[in-house]
């Protein structure tokens, strides 16, 4: 096959976070297919289509990409932050296990960007600096008792916890239903961030403790993070020893 499909992550916002090796690959394509705000962060260029979509169709997205892949044409599907972390590039693997058998031969290459939870910790300081995880609040596409589970167990292993999708309209309760878990397995001085629009110039910082923390102040821009035990705040920054011998004081 002659066409081929690349897909990137722009990054969180400003354009010096997209990886060289992104921009070059925009440059080269012939297609960008992707979520429609996504593709807007894009520069426009002479003789290049775009295929912008709604959210929720990312198997839909996928498929379209695939098949203009086949088609000899050079597309790149286009996400925000990293594909490769709540993004494009788990469903276009998706779609090729459950598509077309050629679509298994076609030259396809994930470039990596950075992701939110990069972006707001590095607004903040270090809070990834220990062990740590990410949990996708969403339960569009798995169970909320699956999401209980994780975040259970993500605070009984004392790690730092990125949630990604902590609220949105349709979406409205479930930041409220995780810190209610969280506060019966973690003490209510941890420290809790809510990163808005982390790597971009209007990036919001407010950082509170579990005890306090209001989940009406997140929105689907933000990006919260949840301390481990040994989290610790100096001045106005917030971050997580290497060390867990190092405890909050």
């Amino acid at each position: 096959m002659t066409g081929s499909l690349v897909v990137v992550g722009t990054g969180p916002g400003k354009a010096e976070l997209m990886t060289p090796a992104t921009a070059a690959a925009l440059a080269r394509a012939t297609d960008l297919v992707g979520y429609g705000p996504y593709l807007a962060r894009v520069p426009e260029r002479s003789g290049q289509c775009r295929h912008a979509s709604d959210n929720r169709v990312e198997l839909d997205r996928a498929r379209l990409a695939l098949s203009l892949a086949a088609s000899g044409r050079q597309v790149v599907v286009v996400s925000g932050g990293d594909p490769g972390v709540f993004a494009m590039a788990a469903a276009v693997f998706e779609a090729v296990e459950a598509g077309e058998p050629e679509w298994r031969d076609l030259d396809i290459k994930v470039e990596p960007g950075v992701t939110a939870m990069l972006a707001a910790a590095a607004e903040v300081g270090a809070p990834l600096g220990g062990d740590f995880c990410a949990i996708s609040l969403s339960d569009n596409l798995k169970a909320w008792s699956t999401v209980e589970r994780r975040l259970k167990a993500a605070a009984e292993g004392d790690f730092a916890i990125a949630l990604y999708n902590p609220a949105s309209k349709a979406r409205p309760t479930q930041l409220g239903k995780a810190f209610d878990l969280l506060r019966a397995l973690k003490t209510a001085d941890t420290p809790v961030l809510f990163v808005r629009a982390a790597g971009t110039a209007d990036a919001q910082v407010i950082t509170t403790t579990l005890g306090g923390a209001d989940p009406s102040r997140a929105d689907m821009r933000t990006l919260v993070i949840v301390g481990a035990s040994t989290t610790r705040q100096v001045g106005r920054w917030v971050y997580t020893p290497r060390s867990e011998g190092l405890g909050r004081s």
